[in-house]
């Protein structure tokens, strides 16, 4: 079964409970339950994680790459706007990573149009909750299959 680690960043831990007009009600457990189902249907298995901080998303990057995972899908949340480091990590790996996020960052405040995530991902899925995760995964799959 091909691998897909699911790699989440700063305050993401605080899903549900954390601004839920912007995103939403669902917990990170929840969402990770929905990928690890949707995963199994699509023949994959994921690896799950959660951090605060930016070094520990770097090694995960790399971890991945060394772990022979097929992608990543990468909701650096904060990070995303601030990090060459992520930016340099996910040019280094040479794998597929998918931006992910809940809310619309275009549709935000104008520091958070920039994304260095961005100008390395394969692909980005943004502004439909927790479904921008399945749609995610659903392009990993299609790459790792």
């Amino acid at each position: 079964m091909a691998l897909i680690y699911v790699l989440n960043g700063p305050n993401l831990n605080l899903l549900g409970t954390r601004e839920p007009e912007i995103y939403g009600h669902q917990s990170l457990i929840d969402i990770e339950a929905m990928l690890t189902e949707q995963a199994k249907a699509l023949g994959l298995t994921i690896d799950f994680r959660q951090t605060n901080h930016e070094g520990v998303l770097v090694d995960w990057l790399q971890e991945a790459k060394r772990a022979g995972a097929a992608a990543v899908l990468l909701n650096a949340a904060a990070y995303t706007h601030t990090s060459v480091a992520l930016l340099d990590a996910i040019k280094a790996i040479s794998l597929p990573v998918f931006e992910v996020h809940l809310s619309d960052p275009m549709q935000r405040e104008d520091f958070r149009h920039i994304s260095y995530v961005g100008m390395a991902a394969a692909g980005v899925f943004a502004g439909h909750g927790a479904q921008s995760y399945a749609l995610a995964l659903d392009a990993a799959a299609r790459l790792a299959l």
